[in-house]
């Protein structure tokens, strides 16, 4: 297992595009979330392509990989947090230098479709990787004193122990379970499927959110990791905030059909809304050991995530 150092006051603080570009209607977002890191202390250093729409819609792979190499490569920046996320962080995975990317560990920070680079990055290095707030639509709206606390809790004072409560919580099977955090949004996940990217679940706590939710695709998408061995794998799950705009009209939720789905493994699964698109979110170590009380509805960490 590899760890990054934790962050100091005056610290760099790189800035990188490797899913959605900032297009020009997104700067001032994105300025004021750069702005509440410079607050808290913090150098930001954007990256070169950070901007780039190259294609059209996003940055080249090689622009993408680019900037990510830099980053973990220069000895100045201290953790490297994503500006968004979006649909196109899997193509410059063959790109990056992986050897540098171990060889140099960072806090690397993201949530939405960098699920794909958090689990790639530590199936591939061994490295924590954090899902947590991004630039834009974390740092960049009105921050809940929750999401500040968490960050600063995670990467300034290296806080482990029970993860804090931001709302309500549900038992959807009981059980208690120790193993280390994989996983992120479902959708994206997914997309490491059948590559060598896709992080090794044994001994794993299995954590998911979701933008957009449909019952008959969470399924399919369900069946699809018992399909690839997953659920034989996991010793529990965790289900955080599933964004759905339709949530008053469904009489079916995702922890519903996914009890359904797992019926058979007995697996602990415990629902809360610490984590997702458009709520409060702590800090989640990817690759990091965890104690899961389905019952008690409690996530402990228990390991050091960054070193100091």
């Amino acid at each position: 297992m590899v760890k990054a150092l934790r962050l100091r006051k005056n610290d760099k603080i790189g800035i990188i595009s490797p899913s959605n570009p900032i297009t020009e209607d997104l700067v001032p977002q994105f300025n004021k979330g750069i702005d509440f890191l410079k607050k808290l202390g913090f150098e930001v250093v954007v990256a070169k392509n950070a901007l780039s729409i190259t294609l059209g819609y996003s940055a080249t792979p090689e622009e993408k990989a680019e900037d990510i190499n830099a980053m973990f490569k220069d000895p100045s920046i201290k953790a490297i947090i994503c500006s968004q996320g979006g649909a196109t962080a899997n193509i410059c995975l063959s790109l990056l230098d992986w050897e540098a990317i171990k060889k140099n560990p960072k806090i690397f920070l993201g949530i939405s479709d960098i699920t794909v680079l958090l689990n790639a990055i530590y199936a591939e290095t061994g490295l924590i990787t954090f899902h947590g707030n991004d630039v834009m639509w974390g740092f960049g709206r009105e921050l809940k004193p929750y999401d500040k606390q968490e960050f600063i809790d995670r990467f300034v004072n290296g806080k482990i122990g029970l993860i804090n409560n931001s709302g309500e919580r549900a038992t959807i099977r009981g059980g208690t379970v120790e193993g280390k955090l994989l996983g992120g949004n479902l959708g994206c996940l997914l997309k490491l499927a059948g590559t060598t990217y896709f992080p090794n679940f044994e001994e794993s706590i299995l954590f998911l959110e979701s933008y957009g939710f449909s019952p008959e695709g969470s399924y399919c998408n369900f069946v699809q990791l018992e399909q690839m061995g997953v659920f034989d794998k996991v010793k529990g799950i965790i289900v955080g905030y599933i964004y759905d705009e339709y949530a008053d009209q469904r009489r079916v939720h995702m922890e519903d059909i996914l009890e359904k789905a797992t019926s058979k493994y007995h697996l602990p699964i415990l629902k809360v809304n610490d984590f997702g698109h458009n709520c409060p979110n702590t800090v989640i170590p990817v690759g990091a050991k965890v104690k899961l009380n389905a019952d008690e509805k409690t996530i402990e960490i228990l390991e050091e995530c960054i070193t100091f």
